[in-house]
């Protein structure tokens, strides 16, 4: 038997005929994705963000149809805030975006942690830039190994000046790395994954490193984890790591079909 673990950033479900299928085909045991959109009492499917330099279209209740297209599993939405999208008619609608983690119910969740690696939750506005950004670490137990696995997730903080490190970033690494501490127990299996927004080089490593953890990405030559919707030069984002205890059967970095505008990493695990 293997677990399958899928990474994603879901662009708020910008490519939303394309990303569900997608999603179902996948059939992963393990979802971890980041821009996910829930808006209570939506008056519409599609609603709109707007800032200084972008528009974007928003799948308004994403999570429950996420919900609805995974019943097999149970689901856990993790916002970073509250703030306004717009209607079609130009009204304002309050919307939550953060994290979606989904884990099949034949994978009991035995522990877990949620709590902000930059800034804390805002309910009144999607804040000041860089924004504020969390995790979510899941301890499951796999019967067929008769033995727990962890599995955590974040979207790292997205900074206009660009993916270098920063002071702020690297304390959202140790925040990071404090989270999984606070669940993951040593000597029990690792996975690591997400939208960490630095580029291979960063201290996120070197904190990540110190539990055992070492990327698949660039271990295994992966030089692009964006797809052809993201314009900008620097290719890497996301990443998936792993403790030398987790036996890989197959990894990739999926370049079809494009979902959004980041790649989906997908992993399977003995």
């Amino acid at each position: 038997m293997t677990i399958r673990i899928l990474s994603l950033n879901a662009w708020g479900g910008k490519l939303h005929e394309l990303l569900m299928p997608y999603l179902k085909a996948a059939d992963a045991d393990v979802f971890c994705l980041q821009e996910v959109v829930r808006t209570t009492d939506a008056p519409s499917e599609w609603l709109t963000y707007r800032d200084s330099d972008r528009v974007l279209p928003q799948r308004a209740n994403m999570f429950d149809e996420l919900r609805a297209l995974l019943p097999g599993h149970d689901g856990f939405f993790c916002p970073t805030a509250r703030g306004e999208l717009f209607d079609e008619n130009e009204r304002r609608v309050l919307s939550e975006f953060g994290l979606a983690t989904f884990v099949r119910t034949s994978l009991p969740v035995i522990g877990q942690a949620l709590d902000f690696v930059y800034g804390e939750f805002s309910p009144g506005g999607w804040g000041a830039r860089p924004r504020a950004r969390n995790a979510h670490v899941v301890r499951i137990f796999d019967y067929e190994k008769s033995a727990p696995l962890t599995v955590a997730h974040m979207h790292g903080l997205h900074d206009p000046a660009g993916k270098g490190d920063t002071q702020a970033r690297v304390k959202q690494a140790d925040a990071f790395v404090e989270i999984i501490r606070s669940v993951w127990r040593p000597g029990e299996r690792l996975v690591v994954c997400g939208d960490f927004n630095v580029l291979p080089g960063s201290v996120t490593f070197d904190a990540l490193a110190a539990l055992g953890l070492y990327d698949l990405v660039t271990a295994r030559g992966f030089t692009d984890t964006r797809t052809s919707h993201y314009a900008k030069p620097q290719r890497f984002a996301d990443y998936m790591l792993v403790t030398p205890d987790v036996e890989v059967k197959r990894f990739d970095v999926v370049a079809e079909p494009e979902v959004a505008d980041h790649r989906a990493l997908l992993l399977e695990i003995g």
